[in-house]
């Protein structure tokens, strides 16, 4: 995405791992949401993990896109 949804971004800082300075590096990756990060395949999340600077492989180790997925229930 190059920008959130209408009703704007979703706090990501509430997915465990993530602080502000992640939440900038996804958003300028176009992820925003969490139902996007709870969409992501296996190979998706070995992306970020190997390519998104700063994320080292917590994306899988905390396992973001189950609790992006819990976030995204609410």
């Amino acid at each position: 995405m190059q920008a959130p949804r209408a009703g704007g971004a979703d706090d990501l800082k509430q997915i465990s791992g993530i602080g502000p300075k992640l939440e900038e590096t996804l958003n300028a990756h176009g992820y925003y949401h969490f139902d996007q990060i709870a969409a992501w395949t296996p190979a998706e999340v070995a992306w970020v993990d190997a390519t998104l600077p700063g994320v080292g492989g917590r994306a899988g180790r905390d396992n973001w896109v189950a609790q992006a997925r819990a976030q995204a229930a609410h």
